[in-house]
């Protein structure tokens, strides 16, 4: 084989899959968005994602900051060296980080170290198969933390908030599906895909669910009866109100998938892979002597060209209105008074301009016991891991800046907030009980950003100016970040108001409509 023309095939395969959603899941997208109520917060936000996924085509860079963990099923001919497969890939995820089109990902679990090319033990994952057909067949998914955070597994028999008892028949996981979507929330960037694994051990029922993922999205299941249950779920459950990004809404769910497999009778287990809008999986089929592409897979059919920037202008000024009587925009610029913060509420649109700073969860733990490295009183926390490249001149761009999920800084936030002052916080699917009761004490607010719209955000930050613990590596690093109308929406006030817990009430009310048998 050609090792130099395989590597480039699969530099291909890693940027395609990055930088450019497949034409099945635009598809979804589109189908979702003429669903939904205009001026509304879920028409805001698929405004945002479908001008995010075109302005993704447009700079070939990532669709979402997080790109992931790098997960590659490979079939090949009886025959073909997979170890030349192996490091082919090793040393195309190299370049593809060193070009900025994947985020450096792979971090020692011991340690925290992050490797900074996405390699590492274990990483990316790569899983095999033989086959007789004469060609090799690569798909790579990316999936991230946000959505795979959301995964969840159930034995049966189980007793299921909002459900009841869930017993081991095709009732009993129908109902363990309908609650994977209500546990999810907007916290997996919903609306999403699911992948379902009925059956085998805790490992393999995981790997059944994750591979359904591999499906189109428009495919239909041969199975009668897993046919039926994947549209009873997707007919249900965007009945429960979740919509995108948990904002409430038409969609909650994009797609299902099930698989089945023998299990031994002791065990009874239900997987769910759940994975965001940005659904980024592809793949290839490979000439096994020249190494080079022969057909790429999932891009059959229309592809969807988004142009929403117009749209998403109209869609953020008409949410104002059509939220709450009280709901308004407001432009603010750090740092920020508490007069400011406690006239904002749950609604309102906010557009910052001036300073912000990134954290995630290597900055929030390091805050929580040492002083920080600059003054944030009356500042901006963005939840935020970007991708950056440095330049000849060693200036730092952004290349994608969405939000990361909030509720892994929950122990930390509101006592971070109260110890230096901090008066905002962005991320993306709410925080619990612990900061809303710190913003209302305080004097701060949380505001959601739209998840996975990366390139959206990125062409707010005019500017980087700065950046400490840059020993954390790049996503966990504090990034001084200077912006222009960055938009979000407050989702929890110093009034102690939450959409994010209102959402969740009134999901699991209309959840529990779904508690009576469906499938005998």
């Amino acid at each position: 084989m050609n090792m130099e023309k395989l590597q480039e095939s699969m530099y291909k395969l890693i940027v395609e899959t990055s930088t450019n959603l497949p034409k099945d899941v635009r598809r979804a997208i589109k189908s979702a968005k003429e669903k939904e109520n205009a001026g509304t917060r879920a028409a805001m936000s698929l405004a945002t994602i479908t001008n995010n996924i075109s302005m993704a085509d447009d700079n070939v860079s990532p669709i979402c900051q997080d790109t992931g963990l790098p997960t590659f099923k490979i079939k090949t001919p009886v025959g073909v060296n997979q170890l030349e497969i192996k490091e082919a890939i090793k040393k195309a995820m190299v370049q593809a980080t060193t070009d900025g089109k994947m985020r450096p990902n792979s971090v020692d679990s011991l340690t925290g170290k992050n490797s900074g090319d996405n390699l590492g033990l274990g990483l990316p994952v790569m899983k095999f198969d033989q086959w007789e057909k004469d060609y090799i067949d690569i798909r790579l998914i990316l999936k991230g933390g946000g959505c795979e955070n959301k995964n969840i597994q159930y034995s049966l028999p189980c007793e299921l908030e909002g459900l009841g008892k869930a017993g081991r028949d095709l009732d009993g996981i129908r109902k363990c599906i309908l609650h994977s979507v209500y546990q999810a929330q907007g916290q997996g960037c919903s609306a999403g895909f699911i992948g379902v694994g009925i059956g085998g051990d805790r490992s393999s029922g995981y790997d059944l669910a994750k591979e359904q993922l591999f499906r189109s999205a428009e495919d239909v299941n041969p199975n009668e009866d897993l046919r039926k249950l994947e549209e009873y779920i997707m007919e249900n459950a965007n009945k429960l109100g979740i919509g995108t990004m948990g904002f409430g809404g038409e969609t909650t769910l994009l797609g299902c998938k099930i698989g089945v497999m023998h299990r031994i009778p002791a065990s009874f287990f239900v997987s769910v892979a759940y994975n965001c809008w940005a659904f980024r999986r592809l793949g290839v089929n490979i000439n096994p002597e020249t190494g080079e592409i022969m057909e790429w897979q999932y891009q059959d059919g229309e592809k969807i060209d988004f142009a929403a920037e117009k749209e998403l202008e109209t869609a953020v000024a008409e949410t104002a209105a059509a939220t709450e009587a009280a709901s308004r925009e407001v432009t603010l610029e750090a740092p920020i008074t508490e007069e400011q913060i406690r006239s904002l509420k749950v609604g309102d649109v906010v557009h910052i301009n001036g300073m912000m700073y990134t954290g995630r969860d290597a900055i929030h733990k390091h805050l929580s016991e040492n002083d920080a490295p600059i003054d944030l009183n009356g500042q901006v926390i963005y939840h935020c891991g970007p991708v950056m490249l440095k330049d000849q001149e060693g200036k730092w761009h952004v290349k994608a800046a969405g939000p990361t999920t909030s509720i892994r800084e929950e122990p930390y936030q509101g006592d971070i907030m109260k110890k230096f002052g901090i008066r905002a916080v962005i991320g993306k699917g709410g925080m619990g009980p612990k900061t809303l009761a710190a913003l209302a004490e305080h004097g701060g607010v949380y505001l959601n950003a739209i998840g996975g719209a990366a390139q959206y955000y990125a062409d707010c930050i005019k500017s980087v100016e700065g950046v400490n613990f840059m020993e954390f590596g790049i996503p966990e690093a504090m990034w001084h970040l200077k912006v222009e109308k960055f938009t979000a929406v407050v989702t929890m006030d110093s009034h102690g108001n939450s959409l994010h817990k209102d959402v969740a009430q009134s999901s699991l009310e209309k959840l529990a409509a779904f508690k009576e048998p469906v499938f005998k």
